[in-house]
């Protein structure tokens, strides 16, 4: 299979050119992947289930701020066992056991034994190819596939969908259950789905997709002392958003906990999902704090990568919208005034080879000027860009201006408009980059 590489800056969400939903994030040998699924709107005159699904992309993190895109990893018609053109390829996982790397997944299969099955297969690298089994997992049948390799080697499988969720050990071979399923004891009535486990501390957290009644899907977690449970339902990490599916990840990377999770604020339909991730803190009891979705997201942007403004720490005297004209689909700052300013935090200046900072702007009959600075509005200043028509205001051009100071390391940066025009709207923005 060939290999297509898409290089992709985003924070909230991490990547705008597909649809993505249902992140496994894994980190292995120090870098940061995503294994999701991949939301499509259905071909003409397919018969598609409502959540259409036909392949696989992975992703890794380059950088602070840029996704890679390693294009299809595995297609609904490549699966051995699976019926073609079912579009069902739901949440997958991935690991790293000794130095191979299992990708379990989902998928309908031909002898309609079951809603879905669990396949795997095994590559020498996380970003494949994989050698998939010819069978499917005997003995598991489900959806979310969800692996746990405990410290003393041994690996579990969870999944499920329904009112309950299911658990077994693997054999070494990681393609073989060791035992009988069994249920996962102590979590709250109602539908659930998402399974995914992880350590910490001697302590095993059981996170999945909980549908309240009142509420829809929510993130919830239980814990136990056994990675088979029972486990002790301790609440939510992540409130329903906006009432549609959600479903979640976590890991830790860099010494800082992440919840990886999926939202729909880019196509505003929930069946058209991007994939979206936000740092989570555990307080000193060891339970965890409630995460709130930001577009601020996780990335730190260094030179050379996008810093997407409008995905802001804070804003005042401006707005956020969505990009005008035939820019990528995203974000701008928009209805920009008079000494309004937006704040981006962690920019990273890296060892200070930046000499210059670029503006991506579209501006109608407008005059003035706005300028970055560090760490407040009177920050010491960085950088002073014109603002001047464009064409319009949805016509876009590239400015550039000289960096005033030698920074370095990771700073806070805020953006402060003036404008001649008064209290009228300035100019709209849709990033900045530091340059060599």
């Amino acid at each position: 299979m060939a290999v297509f590489v898409q290089i992709a800056a985003a924070q909230n969400p991490l990547v705008t050119h597909m649809f993505t939903a249902d992140p496994t994030a894994r980190v292995f040998n120090g870098k940061l992947y995503i294994y999701p699924s991949h939301d499509i709107v259905p071909p003409e005159g397919t018969e598609a289930p409502r959540f259409c699904m036909p392949d696989y992309h992975m992703f890794s993190l380059e950088g602070g701020n840029t996704w890679k895109d390693y294009g299809v990893i595995l297609d609904q018609n490549e699966v051995p066992w699976g019926e073609k053109n079912s579009y069902g390829m739901w949440a997958p996982d991935c690991i790293k056991k000794g130095d191979t790397y299992y990708y379990y997944y989902p998928a309908k299969p031909t002898d309609g034994s079951s809603f879905r099955r669990i396949g795997v297969g095994t590559s020498k690298s996380p970003t494949g190819p994989f050698k998939w089994e010819k069978s499917y997992i005997d003995g598991v049948s489900g959806i979310d596939p969800g692996l746990l390799l405990d410290d003393n080697g041994k690996a579990y499988l969870y999944f499920g969908g329904g009112k309950e969720l299911f658990v077994a050990p693997l054999k070494d071979n990681m393609k073989e259950i060791d035992a009988a399923p069994i249920k996962v004891e102590g979590l709250p009535a109602g539908y659930k789905e998402g399974s995914f486990c992880f350590k910490k501390d001697g302590k095993y957290y059981f996170t999945f997709a909980h549908v309240f009644a009142d509420e829809g899907y929510s993130i919830g977690y239980a814990t136990s002392d056994s990675p088979l449970g029972p486990f002790e339902y301790q609440g939510k990490i992540m409130d329903n958003i906006a009432n549609g599916t959600n479903h979640h990840s976590v890991v830790n990377y860099n010494g800082q906990w992440i919840l990886f999770y999926h939202f729909w604020q880019v196509s505003g339909y929930n069946k058209l999902r991007s994939m979206c991730a936000d740092y989570m803190e555990f307080k000193e009891d060891g339970t965890i704090k409630k995460v709130k979705p930001t577009m601020r997201g996780i990335n730190s942007p260094t030179i050379g990568e996008e810093i997407q403004v409008d995905r802001h720490n804070g804003i005042k005297g401006a707005e956020t919208s969505f990009v005008s004209g035939d820019e990528p689909l995203g974000w701008m700052v928009t209805n920009t005034r008079m000494m309004s300013t937006v704040q981006f935090n962690s920019v990273d200046f890296a060892d200070g080879s930046a000499k210059k900072m670029q503006a991506r702007v579209a501006c109608g009959q407008r005059i003035g000027h706005f300028e970055v600075r560090i760490g407040n509005p009177n920050g010491k200043l960085i950088a002073k860009f014109p603002i001047k028509n464009t064409g319009g205001w949805s016509t876009w051009k590239t400015i550039e201006t000289p960096l005033l100071e030698n920074i370095t390391g990771k700073q806070n940066i805020v953006v402060v408009f003036h404008s001649d025009w008064g209290s009228t709207k300035a100019v709209n923005l849709n990033w900045l980059k530091l340059v060599k």
